[in-house]
């Protein structure tokens, strides 16, 4: 690319991104249709049964027919891992971080055709899918970056005498599983795994039934790059079946899981069988923004809006609600309102498009029940509605909606993964803070005022692990590798480190001291 999108700099659109992303759009389109075997140990394996995948943009467009892994493939698959780990991990450290960033540049260098396909298999508009394919190759090259940056995490400790020398090595901990989401399905598959690989395990990618064939591509990227075959595995399969037996699997010493907080917690609670496992999970979030009578309301409902209905709400850092001093509501609401509906709804790979569809029939139903709900319980201020007018009636479009209820609404409480946010007056900043952190979730939260000492305060007791103040390019959405570390409190993330920032690679390591005595 010519130059760097990134969830901030999304307006940077340019001829040469459209050109170039037509062209990417045409190559995507050739790798759909077609039949995918997956992967073990460098071999392509059949499974049983298969399973086609359809585009959210139109039912008539099938993403690919895909061979249903088995426990036994899944089985097989940890073996070959475990084999694979000792040559992998003894490798220089540096040698790995060399393949790895070339499996960065290579992510990069695929980004237009990559971004189309994302379009194609998960909905998300260009410049959304061109921001999260170079952050997966962002994520990779920051953990490289943490890699070297720490000499490879090994550092010389005090000694107890002239002959005792000491180091403390964080060494890896061996198979590593990740299971990725549909909503990322670069970022959050090439992110993890790339982390856990420069640290020296091996790893065994379960993509969602919604993204396998972006699961393979960044397969056929890995090894092209130079990652060995047992190194890295991709099993296209379902998550009652391979996700749980990699899940279960002695054989797995430490897993990555984004996705629900029912599926997180039970993962979560049963990783520690025999020993505790390191397990990773990021859960979630029913993202506040809190905007103050003292706020630039402009600035404020761009915010609001473009966390609300970026990737049509479904993102684990999605604005969905947002609490507003009553002095201001008034105006807030009617600046959201008239936005909202001039955001262009259609096919995300189309140039000019903000938003495309939910990801299955399901959102639908969740969408048209929450609009249900505002409708009793109070009213919608803007959309509220499916999308079936012309080409859109194909695929599983509605509109950016806002709605008041009351504070008791399931609409405050719920994560729905639609875009979808509820508003709702507050007499001050306290009660702003306190619905804010009532709530079992602490993923991200934003903040709107032109008060420092307010904003001290927001920063001093919001219980979230990712906040942002005053940020037009996303109330509660927005991180990048490096920039903005992104991992959740309470419900929200097990590990209290975040991706894409300063602690994170080290997650995937565990300390050992090494004590050596050399007697004269």
């Amino acid at each position: 690319m010519g130059f760097k999108v990134t969830y901030a700099t999304m307006s940077a659109d340019s001829d040469e991104l459209v050109e170039s992303f037509k062209k990417g759009v045409e190559e995507a389109r050739s790798w759909l249709g077609k039949d995918h075997s997956f992967f073990v140990n460098g071999e392509e394996r059949r499974g049983e049964g298969t399973m086609e995948e359809h585009s959210p943009i139109d039912h008539d467009i099938v993403i690919g027919s895909f061979s249903l892994a088995t426990a036994q493939d899944a089985h097989d698959a940890v073996a070959a891992a475990k084999a694979a780990f000792p040559e992998w991990s003894t490798k220089p450290w540096q040698e790995r971080v060399e393949i790895m960033n070339r499996v960065a540049e290579l992510i990069s260098e695929r980004a237009y055709e990559l971004s189309a396909l994302t379009g194609f298999e998960v909905g998300k508009n260009q410049l959304e899918s061109l921001g999260e394919v170079e952050e997966a190759a962002d994520l990779i090259r920051y953990y490289c970056h943490q890699m070297t940056e720490h000499d490879g995490f090994s550092v010389a400790m005090g000694q107890l005498s002239p002959q005792e020398h000491t180091k403390s090595v964080l060494r890896p901990y061996g198979v590593w599983a990740v299971i990725s989401p549909f909503n990322f399905p670069s970022a959050l598959s090439g992110g993890p795994a790339g982390g856990a690989l420069v640290a020296g395990n091996t790893v065994v990618l379960k993509p969602s039934e919604q993204g396998f064939l972006m699961g393979l591509k960044l397969y056929d990227i890995f090894r092209e790059a130079g990652v060995p075959a047992g190194t890295f595995q991709v099993l296209t399969g379902l998550g009652e079946v391979v996700g749980k037996e990699l899940v279960e699997h002695p054989g797995i010493d430490g897993i990555t899981f984004t996705g629900s907080y029912d599926v997180g917690m039970k993962i979560y609670r049963g990783a520690g069988k025999d020993y505790p496992r390191p397990v990773i999970c990021e859960m979630g979030g029913k993202n506040p923004a809190i905007v103050s009578a003292k706020a630039d309301l402009d600035k404020a409902s761009d915010g609001v809006l473009r966390s609300a209905f970026g990737y049509s709400g479904q993102k684990c850092s999605a604005c969905s609600r947002a609490y507003v001093q009553s002095e201001v509501y008034d105006k807030f609401v009617a600046m959201l309102s008239e936005k909202a509906q001039k955001l262009v709804v259609g096919d995300p790979n189309e140039a000019g498009v903000y938003m495309g569809p939910v990801i299955d029939k399901d959102a639908v139903e969740r969408f048209e029940q929450a609009a249900f709900d505002a409708r009793t319980e109070g009213k919608i201020l803007v959309g509220g509605e499916r999308i079936i007018e012309g080409d859109l009636e194909r695929g599983n479009f509605v509109q950016p909606t806002a709605v008041e209820v009351p504070l008791t609404s399931r609409l405050f409480k719920e994560e729905l993964f639609v875009p979808f946010v509820a508003v709702a007056p507050v007499d001050s900043i306290d009660e702003g803070l306190r619905l804010a952190n009532d709530t079992p979730y602490g993923l991200t939260a934003g903040f709107y005022s032109e008060d420092s000492q307010e904003v001290d305060r927001f920063l001093t007791e919001i219980e979230a692990g990712v906040v942002y103040v005053n940020r037009r390019a996303g109330a509660t959405t927005g991180a990048w590798p490096g920039v903005q570390p992104f991992g959740g409190w309470k419900g929200s993330g097990s590990s209290g480190k975040a991706g894409g920032g300063l602690y994170y690679t080290q997650l995937y390591l565990r300390e050992q001291s090494q004590t050596v005595v050399v007697e004269e």
